[in-house]
């Protein structure tokens, strides 16, 4: 019996050690897929488990290594985005041109990320110039008010990160066959500020590809980019000329497409991105034009029920405050917008 009482006691002990380093390992910012192919462009999903000593996360900062490059992360509701722009340590070829600057730092600002919950924030990029074997250390910054958690050690090669308080995120690069897909633009997220192709539609939804009038308004240029599979946000674009004497706003968006369709603003000063939410729409003064484009304003569709395919069609609602409800059916171009 005494023998029994113990290994029942071991056994117990056991079970509480091995649930505790799970607990513990599960406290980390870690991505949801570990591994990355050589030369694949991908879409890494850090994992966020908890607040701060449970705090609401406020703000999550995401240092990128040499080798992760085209950088570009997905908007997230009710969070601001900035992206921190420098040089790489090498040159990376993007579809035929050389590239030696892009996104070093990914910022999601002014949330609120309730200790109660978990979250998921995402960076689509691709792994180049990478030895099979090598792991990519992502340095996260989790800040929560004035209280900041930083993830950010990295083991010495061939060392074991296992018993490290803090360990960064790691992705794992693997040997595998040529992946590129030709995805390398997130939807809505060109940072070229490169525009795309003419289309638009209105009143009883018109046809993709054909301006339209509504009253002194006339939509022409619109369109969508291509998403990844699994991607749950896209982006839209057109051009509205006021031809009248009258000042009018583009209000509201929203789409079947789609859970939620919001206006955004990407600006770029000083290296750095800002992409934010315009609430309360925007103006299109009288005799103006205003466009739409990739780098500057969009639309931005979250919470998309199937990823929008090229060749397809997405039916949007605008709203403008004189002009009332236009229909609108966006196109969808290459992932490029072309």
């Amino acid at each position: 019996m005494k023998i029994s009482k113990t290994f029942g006691k071991t056994v117990a002990l056991a079970a509480l050690l091995s649930a505790t380093a799970i607990a513990g390992a599960e406290a980390h910012v870690t991505f949801l897929d570990k591994e990355a192919t050589q030369e694949s462009t991908i879409l890494a999903t850090l994992q966020l488990p908890h607040g701060c000593d449970g705090k609401a996360t406020t703000e999550v900062r995401v240092k990128l290594p040499e080798g992760f490059v085209f950088a570009k992360p997905q908007p997230k509701a009710g969070w601001e985005l900035e992206v921190i722009k420098g040089d790489y340590q090498k040159t990376y070829d993007n579809h035929g041109d050389k590239v030696k600057t892009g996104a070093v730092e990914i910022r999601w600002k002014n949330g609120n990320l309730s200790d109660d919950f978990y979250d998921t924030f995402v960076i689509q990029g691709k792994v180049s110039g990478v030895e099979a074997g090598t792991s990519l250390a992502f340095p996260v910054t989790q800040m929560c008010g004035d209280t900041v958690e930083a993830w950010d050690q990295v083991a010495k090669e061939g060392g074991d990160a296992h018993g490290m308080k803090s360990p960064a995120p790691l992705l794992k690069v693997v040997a595998g066959e040529d992946h590129g897909h030709g995805h390398d633009d997130m939807a809505g997220m060109d940072m070229s500020g490169k525009t795309g192709m003419d289309m638009s539609g209105m009143g009883a939804a018109a046809p993709a590809g054909e301006a339209v009038k509504a009253g002194d308004l006339e939509v022409s240029g619109g369109f969508a980019k291509a998403m990844l599979p699994g991607q749950p946000v896209g982006g839209g674009f057109f051009t509205v000329k006021n031809n009248g004497q009258t000042d009018d706003r583009l209000v509201s968006v929203t789409s079947p497409a789609a859970g939620e369709v919001q206006i955004h603003e990407m600006v770029t000063k000083d290296n750095v991105m800002r992409m934010r939410q315009l609430k309360d729409g925007i103006a299109i003064a009288a005799g103006e034009t205003l466009k739409l484009e990739p780098g500057n304003l969009h639309l931005m569709f979250q919470k998309v029920k199937t990823p929008f395919k090229r060749g397809d069609t997405v039916p949007v609602t605008l709203t403008f405050e004189k002009a009332g409800k236009v229909e609108l059916v966006l196109q969808v171009l290459s992932a490029q917008g072309k």
